[in-house]
């Protein structure tokens, strides 16, 4: 067996699970990653995985890797950029361990992120939002549980994530209604929810009739549901309210759409972005100002508070004819 494997094996276990204490979904990233890395060298090198070495994964052989990525698995930038920041975090816990590869491990955390273009966020006016809440058929046990997460998710923003993770126990529909979870880098916050959202989810869990540890939004078979499985249930919605709100059309809609959309809300109601960020659960304020930089409403009431500067129309004509002989020119 070469380092690496080795290498690789106390970075799991050493650095991630006995360090650092990740969190499953980033163990899970992590180990999608090097899977995707270690067939794709594999097949590249006519070697199996446990005979790779440091030496076989080298700058060039990662930078193949991004690009494969993106051109093959049509990965975006971002993710591109997540899958590298993998790479160069298990190649610096390499760096102390394996010197001999040193020029190796160098070349490959010298690789850059790729950068990319912020699009301007897209998310659901009070209409649009209305027909996809209007859109699950409520005659059906699926229909029912899909519209009480689909109220939950537009009105909290929970991440998919913390949706999926949800049990029963967790929502609170007392005085003081909350919906409690645990984001990312294993924070955990509550979530006050509105009258309206609390008369679903006590209708809802009166059907659901769960144990408190069992998941809030099963499958039918009562696993929790997957995020494929949420993501199609939202585009099969999202054709049928498309039919009664045409704009619908125009957006590409996902679970993170809505999570966007709630911001929003929050947004046009007057609520401070610092309040925002901590609704939404982002661990840095610079996160939740994306949420200005996509509302126009708020950037034409800036300008409507500020005086134009004191000058007049027109062209500028030059006082002679001298100077208007060198303006020409």
């Amino acid at each position: 067996m070469t380092a690496l494997a080795p290498v690789l094996q106390a970075f799991f276990t050493d650095r991630l699970i006995a360090q650092r204490n990740a969190s499953p979904h980033t163990i899970a990233g992590y180990r999608d990653t090097f899977r995707l890395l270690l067939t794709f060298a594999a097949a590249r090198t006519h070697k199996q995985p446990s005979a790779l070495d440091f030496s076989d994964l080298d700058a060039p052989m990662i930078g193949a890797f991004l690009t494969y990525l993106e051109r093959e698995r049509g990965n975006q930038a971002r993710t591109r950029n997540w899958r590298l920041a993998a790479i160069h975090s298990l190649f610096g816990y390499a760096a102390l361990r394996q010197p001999e590869h040193a020029a190796v491990i160098q070349r490959v955390l010298a690789i850059p992120p790729k950068r990319y273009q912020r699009n301007v966020i897209s998310w659901l006016t009070e209409p649009e939002a209305d027909a996809l809440l209007a859109s699950p058929g409520r005659h059906t046990w699926a229909g029912r549980r899909d519209h009480a997460l689909l109220v939950l998710a537009l009105q909290t923003g929970l991440r998919i994530s913390e949706l999926i993770s949800l049990n029963c126990n967790d929502v609170y529909l007392g005085t003081g209604a909350n919906v409690h979870c645990t984001g990312k880098g294993r924070k955990e916050r509550a979530t006050p929810l509105t009258t309206l959202t609390v008369q679903v989810l006590r209708t809802w869990l009166a059907e659901r009739a769960g144990a408190p540890q069992e998941p809030l939004f099963p499958t039918r078979t009562g696993a929790r549901l997957s995020r494929d499985a949420i993501e199609r249930r939202l585009a099969l919605h999202t054709d049928v309210a498309t039919a009664a709100c045409p704009s619908l059309a125009a957006k590409h809609i996902t679970m993170h759409t809505l999570r966007h959309s709630a911001a929003m809300r929050l947004l046009h109601a007057g609520i401070d972005i610092a309040v925002i960020a901590l609704w939404l659960g982002h661990e840095h304020l610079a996160t939740a100002e994306i949420y200005l930089h996509a509302d126009m409403n708020q950037k034409e009431n800036a300008i409507a508070l500020v005086n134009p500067p004191g000058t007049k129309p027109g062209r500028y004509r030059a006082p002679d004819p001298l100077l208007a002989f060198l303006d020409s020119l």
